[in-house]
């Protein structure tokens, strides 16, 4: 199955797509109406607009170093996952979604890197916890985030997964505990990026490992790819990598070429010619 994500709501009902991901709110802060056609995709703690707006809302580090994307690593800026009242708003967000069309997707949840977040509330929090270490506290409170959100979904919960299937890594990193949000996503998305896809190996790689970590919890994933500026024909043999291991393969942010790849790649199959990525 084939699908887009996209901000233009015309593109969620081209043909070339079985399904359609429309950003209702985006790492820039920018908020759109849901659509009752698509699945609606929420950009939980990715925030430009609301850090800006309010700098309590932000990560912080030890040294007090906020999340933002003036700091190395940082592409967009980053809510603290533990701001009740920020969480309170995007669970309203899932609630509006969710009456919008059962399914909803959950994107950019979790820490933002190792050592995030130490503010004051976060400090507190894990001091009455029950939890001995910062990591496993994390995660609990991330898992427990997803849980609520997942509770006002009727339909089916995906969920964005950096991409990084190295053991521990998304514990580590975003306090992302694969095996307990497997009790409560339906499906996770691994968007495996690039702008130009020439050689795939890398891509292979990747996508076999989440394989691999994905597999034994009997959970599903698709893989995203980029669509903007990247040539059909590699755009083709990066789809055909993806689709040897995800369940589905979605495009990211290019419908136009996504779509002219996908009727490519059809018409080629109808008359016997297979693409095959370098290796």
């Amino acid at each position: 199955m084939y699908g887009v994500v996209t901000r233009n709501a015309e593109e969620i009902e081209w043909p070339e797509f079985d399904i359609g991901f429309f950003e209702v709110k985006d790492v820039t802060g920018r908020a759109a109406e849901p659509l009752s056609e698509a699945v609606n995709m929420i950009s939980c703690f990715g925030d430009n607009a609301g850090v800006s707006s309010d700098p309590d809302l932000v990560a912080i580090d030890a040294d007090g170093t906020p999340a933002t994307r003036e700091q190395p690593y940082f592409d967009w800026s980053h809510v603290c996952p533990t701001h009740e009242r920020y969480r309170d708003g995007l669970l309203e967000i899932v609630v509006d979604c969710a009456d919008a069309n059962d399914d909803v997707r959950l994107d950019d949840v979790g820490f933002p890197r190792e050592g995030y977040c130490r503010c004051e509330r976060c400090d507190r929090r894990f001091a009455e916890s029950d939890y001995d270490d910062r990591e496993s506290w994390r995660a609990a409170e991330i898992t427990d985030f997803v849980a609520r959100a997942t509770d006002r979904i009727p339909g089916r919960t995906y969920l964005t997964l950096y991409p990084d299937p190295y053991p521990g890594h998304l514990y580590q990193r975003a306090g992302i505990d694969v095996d307990a949000l497997a009790e409560h996503v339906d499906e996770f998305v691994v968007p495996l990026y690039d702008t130009e896809y020439a050689t795939t190996y890398w891509l292979e790689t990747i996508a076999k490992g989440f394989e691999s970590l994905l597999d034994p919890l009997d959970a599903s994933f698709s893989v995203e790819l980029y669509a903007v500026d990247v040539d059909v024909d590699d755009l083709i043999g990066a789809t055909e990598v993806a689709e040897a291991y995800g369940e589905n393969v979605y495009f990211g942010y290019d419908a136009s070429n996504a779509a002219a790849a996908v009727r490519r790649k059809s018409a080629d199959e109808r008359s016997g010619v297979t693409h095959r990525p370098e290796s």
